[in-house]
Formats: structure tokens, sequence, C-alpha cells
């Protein structure tokens, strides 16, 4: 069985490609066994079709990780029922996912916060980086490192109670 997850951020060039770049880059190397289809989207449509922001690709490339084949899209409504969980970046855009959700029209897909899958966390939010300078990605990237690597850990204790 393959679970679907979709990252989510506002404009889906800065840290929902980079979370899915993360957690594809992690899999591959931790866990090729599993079973699992990564996708991001943004909630706004100001990008689409066009690639992650180049200061997130040259960040993510610094850490091996290859964003240049990601292009920007919109969350659908089909979204909601094709994904088991939409991963946002942080509680505004939970917010507009959650109220899609809502007028969708089937929904099976669970809504989380990326830093859910960091226990203890006091930071409950991924910042966007987009307005900042490169620390901004670099910071993006540290916390979608720690957070996937909780992520990886909950898909295998699925497997596991499978």
């Amino acid at each position: 069985m393959t679970t679907r997850i979709l990252f989510c951020c506002m404009g889906n060039i800065c840290r929902s490609p980079s979370a899915e770049g993360v957690v594809r880059a992690l899999l591959a190397e931790r866990a090729p066994h599993l079973s699992v289809h990564l996708d991001s989207a943004g909630t706004h449509d100001y990008h689409v079709g066009e690639p992650p922001d180049r200061r997130a690709i040259a960040a993510a490339q610094r850490r091996g990780i290859d964003l240049s084949s990601l292009r920007a899209r919109t969350v659908t409504a089909h979204d909601f029922a094709d994904f088991d969980v939409i991963v946002a970046m942080d509680e505004s855009n939970a917010r507009e996912l959650r109220a899609r959700a809502r007028t969708a029209p089937k929904t099976s897909a669970q809504i989380r916060l990326m830093m859910d899958y960091v226990p203890d966390s006091r930071q409950r939010e991924v910042p966007d980086p987009y307005y900042g300078g490169p620390e901004g990605f670099e910071e993006v990237l540290d916390l979608l490192e720690m957070a996937a690597a909780g992520l990886l850990a909950e898909l295998q204790q699925q497997v596991t109670t499978r």
C-alpha cells in the first residue's frame, strides 16, 4: 500500500518543494523499501509552472538534494481525496487547507503541520524564507530535515503495525 503525502506552503517555490526534496532524499537513503508518493503544491497560484526559488534550489543542492525538476502547482479539490496526508508548513496555510477541505467533493486527507513530526519542538511552523536572505533557506532545511526524520519514523511505524 502506497502512502501519498502532499507538502503545502503558499506559493510552492520555497518550503513545500524543499520539504518534498528533503523527504524524498531521506526515503531513498534510509527506507527505499517504503512505498510513498510525494508531491508539493501551494495554496495560492502566484508561481504555477515555475521551478523552486533559485535560493531554495541552491541551499538544497549544497546538501545533495536536487529540486530543479520540480514545478509549482496549486492545491486542487481532488488533492483532498488523492492524498492520505497534506502537510502544511505553517498554521495560516493549514487553516486555508482545512477550509478548502470542507468544500471539496471528497476529503480523506489528514491535514497536519510539518513541525508536528518533531516531538517536543517549540517551533510550530516552518518560516517563509522568501523575503529574507540565504540563511533563511538554510534554517528551513534544518527544520525540514528534523521533521523529515520524524515523518520517516511515523511511516516506518505504520508499516510495522499493518
